[in-house]
């Protein structure tokens, strides 16, 4: 045993190794990614590891493991949860037989998310099992119960960490090194693993006799707590919980209530906690599930507690619980005084403020400028996706009119084709996003006839997320060399008509290719192929000869680089941003943007 500093999301996966997990499978969004990569990183002996083409796929993979009796964990973000979530919901009903852990990472604010989506709702909806870890160490704790509990009632179980308990620091004690459980291997049985309505009919009467024994076992779980004897109660959740722990480790008396398995509900637990209370305030994120949890039970009980929270208006519904927050909330129901230990910052300078921009030499800049200038004077829809190429919304550059949720600029083009044929409807998608959910799209252009435009953008990698590699890289995450899978290939393979490749960087060519696809009639294709500025490193330089800049500022107003600023009323580039990709130059009226 060792003891490792890590985030809590490698705390997440040295409990899956510690518990012997034999596959791991899934796919990367902020904030669950670094699970599966840390899973990679240590020595597992016997334990496969995969990034999935999506979250549907991981989910199915990780499920035929789980038949065959061995402990699979699949780890994705609370969106891709939504993507799984057929899969998952017919598992609730068949059932596994090895442990099944589905890791759904909320993302709280949001911070790096479409929604603010609640994963015990899910849960609930599923009828399956949720813990609710509240730090990376008590992260590393849960996922091992979990994988019992999943074994002990034959359904996958959810562990759902926030994004504050992901990428918060802690020290684990744990192995160097860890070997696969191992596990029996699949037994046919076509009643039992074949879902037909009559099989979910009587599986569903299991779950629902199941799930109150779970919520009994529950009740005496070492991740539910209570201390303190007063009257008014505070009941915490996940992180939460430690942002008021923060508060009431001064005050000893007050009733603290933690639940760590919000589903099943511990009902047997929280009625003995709540005996004697009066009123109890709940502090939560995201929805006020505890908090109508409480008032069911309260209801049904007949007890005469005052319930409070996100439904009486004493909690926000929307955005993070923090420490601050809780410090307000708690300290004004509890009638506490509120006082400040913080330094006075009063006429301090506050730090700038940065909107989320494309990097300075980023090829997608380049491939939105192209098109807005092979469109201009004419009517268009752009519609986004999914990654970074969402930031050319930005301006100067305003290149994406729509973004849905991944997959959906491919099919909203056609949407907007079918109902204003007089405009050029494009849809922009990255290459990992191509593969994750954009081919079904371009099918159904292909087959329902429409008049669009695909661009993929191109650079190689799954770039918003941390550079994992995907199917068009020719790698995996078991280091195995493996084929490319050509994006070309597949878009002439499902019928598209025309389909070019062009270096975004070279701009006439780019245009040119916009504007030939523009006069072609059908599913028509551009892949703009640059790799990424992160994993291609450049030593090349632009520079601005101040002699020749007239002050027109064209390209710091037409592609918003932010190498490029604006000094004595002429532009300057910041060599310490500046990649050489050489768009300003290609636009500069007077040429006095170039290489150095």
């Amino acid at each position: 045993m060792s003891k490792k500093y890590v985030m809590g999301n490698g705390a997440i996966a040295l409990g899956a190794l510690s518990a012997g997990v034999d596959l791991v499978a899934g796919y990367p969004g902020t904030p669950s990614s670094e699970i599966i990569e840390t899973v990679a990183k240590y020595p597992h002996d016997g334990t496969y590891v995969e990034w999935s083409v999506n979250e549907k796929a991981a989910m199915e993979v990780a499920a035929a493991a789980a038949y065959c009796g061995a402990r699979a964990m699949v780890t994705m973000k609370q969106v891709g949860l939504n993507v799984a979530s057929d899969p998952l919901m017919s598992l609730a009903y068949v059932g596994v037989k090895g442990g099944m852990v589905v890791v759904s990472a909320d993302d709280p604010g949001p911070i790096s998310s479409q929604t603010e989506q609640d994963t015990r709702r899910f849960a609930e909806f599923a009828r399956i099992p949720v813990f609710d870890p509240s730090s990376p160490e008590e992260a590393f704790e849960m996922v091992q119960d979990a994988f019992a509990c999943s074994e002990k009632y034959k359904t996958p179980v959810i562990l759902r960490p926030t994004t504050r308990v992901d990428h918060a620091y802690a020290s684990i004690d744990t192995s160097d090194t860890f070997t696969a459980k191992g596990f029996e291997g699949f037994v046919k049985d076509s009643k039992k693993w074949v879902i037909f309505p009559r099989l979910s009919y009587q599986n569903h009467a299991v779950i629902e006799k199941r799930n109150v024994e779970i919520g009994e076992e529950f009740s005496s779980c070492r991740f539910n707590t209570v201390t303190g004897s007063s009257q008014k109660a505070v009941v915490a959740t996940g992180v939460s919980y430690a942002y008021a722990r923060e508060l009431l480790k001064d005050h000893p008396e007050v009733r603290f209530i933690k639940v760590g398995t919000p589903h099943p509900l511990p009902e047997s637990f929280l009625l003995k906690a709540l005996e004697g209370v009066t009123e109890v305030l709940c502090f939560e994120e995201l929805s006020p599930y505890i908090e109508e949890s409480l008032l069911k039970l309260i209801g049904r009980h007949r007890l005469n507690i005052t319930v409070r929270g996100k439904l009486s208006g004493d909690v926000p519904h929307s955005g993070e619980n923090d420490a601050d927050s809780a410090k307000t909330i708690i300290s004004r129901f509890l009638g506490l005084e509120l006082t400040d230990s913080a330094p006075d910052l009063t006429g301090a300078p506050q730090p700038p403020a940065r909107p989320p921009v494309l990097c300075a030499g980023c090829p997608h800049r380049a491939s939105f400028y192209a098109v807005k200038r092979a469109m201009k004077g004419k009517k268009a829809y752009f519609c986004g996706d999914i990654g970074c190429y969402t930031l050319g919304n930005a301006m100067p550059l305003d290149m994406v009119d729509t973004c849905l949720c991944m997959g959906a600029g491919i099919t909203m083009a056609q949407g907007f084709n079918h109902m204003d044929s007089d405009a050029v409807a494009f849809a922009f998608t990255g290459d990992s996003t191509f593969f994750a959910s954009g081919i079904t799209g371009v099918v159904n252009a292909v087959y329902n006839a429409a008049d669009m435009i695909v661009c993929v953008l191109d650079n190689s990698t799954t770039a918003m997320t941390g550079h994992q590699p995907h199917p068009g890289t020719g790698r995996n995450l078991m280091s195995a060399p493996v084929d490319k899978i050509s994006i070309e290939k597949i878009l002439l393979a499902v019928g598209v008509k025309k389909v070019l490749t062009v270096d975004p960087l070279d701009l006439d060519a780019a245009v040119a290719a916009v504007k030939d696809c523009a006069e072609t009639k059908g599913v028509k294709a551009i892949i703009f192929k640059s790799p990424c500025v992160a994993i291609v490193k450049s030593d090349k330089r632009c520079k601005v000869d101040a002699e020749k800049c007239v002050g027109c500022l064209r390209c710091i107003r037409e592609i918003g680089c932010p190498a490029l600023s604006v000094q004595d009323g002429k532009a300057v580039i910041d060599s310490n941003l500046c990649t050489g990709c050489g768009l300003c130059a290609k636009l500069c009226p007077t040429g006095a943007i170039g290489g150095q």
